[in-house]
């Protein structure tokens, strides 16, 4: 109840309310009594004459009513228009205070009506936008704090490819440490190597090595157009990359130095054990039995040169050289040297790839689809256009792959079978992409696994 009353719609109601009876009042005061018997009485025994008739009419009794209650209505709308003038100007000065970052500006007010709970909000928003200010300014101190100290050299440039920002690693790298702010970019890096200025002038992502300090360095540079404050404005990102390859390069060799330790001691251990149990049995004479070590030795010798000629064959891989390829020929030369289904129908347009080094791709995989487990009526291989592409999926139905072996099966020297040597898919992959294409290996929905080629139909 005492909520109602205090309300600023109640007391403007209140005031209206005044203001309507102090009209009849006086309206009546007017034209019916007392006015009427005071100018009478002031006629009658003081003898004092005014001018003024003894009784107003209806028009008079108005006009006298409306100037007698002109002050009345100035002062009561000034009571009502007083609080809310008062509180648009604190408003005002709030959102000016506001306007130009200051979050401070706050208003007093003791009032309980409508007024005064916009005036709470209005100063709880206050708060809520001090807190956030306060926060976010912690927030971008810890940010500038991590970009600054960041071993990536970091540069932002304008729409005039002026400097607006970088960090301690760009300054250290592009000018001896010292600040880069305002400076055109592009003249920075005319003392750059070459390579590095044909780069960032590309405007898209690469990988390059330069001559640095009496060294080869490797950067990788990344670079990124966006708006910021409505302005156009382009980012790069210089990397060095020289200790993390030469941290995988060493990985590889190490890799692959277990690999090959490891077939080596395989196919030597057994050659000298055997070479060994020849020797004897020569010296007892018992030469029966020699034919068999030899034949053993022979095909342990003939096992170690494959798997040396694998990998020979995999760091010596030759350029392609793509030709018109007649799909019913490829695929009788494929059926020779390995079982499939053919599934839907071959394409119309005929395919342009080397058919030598593509066939010993699909040869690998479809050899790859039979060990998986699969029935053999159930490898298939299918052929499909896609816009300007050929896509070619040999499909199996065996178990599948983990998401940890997709992850790494196209990896050199990665292999999940004991005596694999890890290249057959590295191959593949080397193969495609020396084509322009690429390779994609996913579990299929009915169990099995697919691996899809993507080749270009045509040169490029």
């Amino acid at each position: 109840m005492l909520r109602g009353l205090s309300s600023l719609e109640s007391r403007m109601v209140l005031l209206l309310g005044l203001a309507a009876v102090s009209g009849a009042l006086v309206y009546a005061g007017v034209t019916q009594w007392p006015l009427p018997q005071v100018l009478a009485w002031m006629h009658q025994d003081l003898g004092v004459n005014l001018g003024a008739p003894g009784r107003f009419g209806f028009y008079g009794g108005l006009l006298v009513s409306v100037v007698l209650l002109l002050p009345l209505s100035l002062w009561l709308g000034h009571r009502v228009i007083s609080p809310i003038t008062k509180l648009l100007r604190a408003l005002e000065g709030a959102v000016a205070s506001y306007r130009d970052g200051d979050f401070s500006f706050s208003i007093v007010s003791s009032r309980r009506d409508e007024l005064g709970e916009l005036i709470r909000m209005h100063n709880a928003l206050g708060q809520t936008l001090r807190e956030q200010r306060q926060h976010l300014a912690q927030r971008e101190l810890l940010l500038d704090t991590v970009v600054q100290n960041t071993p990536v050299a970091l540069v932002l440039t304008d729409a005039s490819g002026r400097v607006t920002y970088a960090n301690i690693a760009a300054r250290h790298l592009f000018n001896e440490g010292r600040t880069l702010h305002g400076l055109d970019f592009m003249d920075l890096l005319s003392g750059a190597p070459e390579a590095l200025r044909r780069a960032v002038a590309g405007g898209e992502d690469a990988l390059l090595s330069v001559e640095m300090d009496g060294g080869e360095e490797t950067f990788h540079l990344s670079q990124r157009s966006f708006r910021l404050q409505g302005r156009p404005h382009r980012l790069q990102l210089f990397r060095r990359m020289t200790r993390e390859l030469s941290r995988q390069e060493v990985a590889t060799w190490k890799r692959v130095i277990r690999v090959i330790s490891h077939e080596l001691n395989n196919s030597l251990a057994p050659i000298s054990s055997l070479a060994h149990s020849g020797a004897e049995l020569a010296r007892r004479g018992d030469t029966s039995r020699l034919p068999g070590v030899f034949a053993t030795i022979g095909e342990r010798a003939r096992h170690l040169h494959g798997f040396i000629a694998g990998y020979a064959s995999f760091a010596k891989l030759p350029a392609p050289q793509p030709s018109t390829i007649v799909w019913q020929a490829f695929l009788d030369g494929l059926s020779l040297h390995c079982r499939f289904q053919l599934r839907g129908s071959m394409p119309e347009q005929p395919g342009w790839f080397d058919a030598a080094q593509i066939e010993q791709v699909l040869i690998n995989l479809i050899k790859n689809a039979h060990e998986s487990g699969s029935a053999a009526d159930e490898v298939s291989l299918s052929l499909a256009v896609i816009a300007r592409d050929l896509r070619i999926e040999v499909a199996d139905h065996g178990p599948g792959m983990s998401e940890t072996v997709l992850a790494q099966a196209l990896l050199p020297f990665y292999s999940t079978k004991r005596s694999g040597t890890g290249l057959g898919l590295a191959l593949a992959r080397e193969i495609v992409e020396a084509h322009g294409g690429r390779i994609a290996l996913a579990n299929r929905e009915e169990g099995g696994l697919r691996v899809s080629l993507l080749l270009p139909l045509g040169p490029k």
